[in-house]
């Protein structure tokens, strides 16, 4: 099966959604991507395993799909605009499309929903498809990531953080140990100077003491 879930949202909140019957759940992945779409209109392509979540964003609405990623990317796009169309002529008011609570249209179009993914998984429309891949041409902004680089970025914020105190940390006790050295090493420079101004005062006295004695009088005669 080609397309597994689609989905109609208002920001992160679900209206309408249909997932094919037998399938695994990905309401966490969904909801993450879901979480993560801008405001502005963009187009989108999130991987995930061995799926593939498409999405168009215009409007203030969302639809997305998920899709094996042996589908490519025309036909599930193609499917996309075809749901935005109908979505469109649905013509919800605009007082009660901003305030649709969760799940607010599922009765009335996830049926429509279902019929398309039917439609599109058994004999998707050629020239639905060729549309798709025309747009798909001019736009320029479809991208594709990775929804594991995104489910796993608290993680690694967190990572990054308890790194970057260690290596504060660290950094503290590298400053500390480093006056002690200097510290340290400044004394014993200080003896070493010193022990070599008394060993030469020594060497003096001995010279000295042998032309004029052991009390240093040598013009005393």
């Amino acid at each position: 099966m080609s397309l597994i879930n689609a989905v109609v949202a208002r920001g992160s909140t679900i209206l309408a959604e249909h997932q094919a019957p037998g399938q695994r759940d990905f309401s966490h992945a969904t909801q993450t991507i879901l979480s993560k779409i801008p405001p502005n209109n963009s187009k989108l392509t999130y991987v995930w395993e061995q799926y593939l979540f498409h999405y168009i964003s215009e409007g203030g609405f969302t639809y997305l799909v998920m899709a094996d990623d042996s589908v490519g990317r025309k036909m599930p796009f193609a499917f996309l605009m075809d749901l935005q169309r109908k979505f469109t002529e649905l013509q919800l008011p605009s007082s009660s499309s901003s305030s649709t609570p969760a799940y607010g249209i599922q009765g009335t179009f996830s049926p429509t929903i279902a019929s398309l993914m039917h439609t599109y998984n058994t004999s998707p429309p050629t020239d639905e498809i060729a549309r798709a891949q025309t747009e798909l041409n001019q736009v320029k902004d479809i991208m594709v990531q990775n929804v594991e680089q995104i489910l796993s970025r608290g993680e690694r914020i967190e990572l990054l953080v308890d790194k970057t105190d260690t290596m504060a940390t660290q950094a503290t006790a590298f400053r500390r140990g480093a006056r002690t050295v200097r510290r340290e090493m400044w004394w014993k420079n200080s003896k070493i100077l010193a022990l070599c101004i008394l060993v030469a005062l020594i060497f003096l006295y001995i010279f000295v003491a042998q032309f004029c004695g052991a009390g240093l009088q040598c013009g005393a005669k």
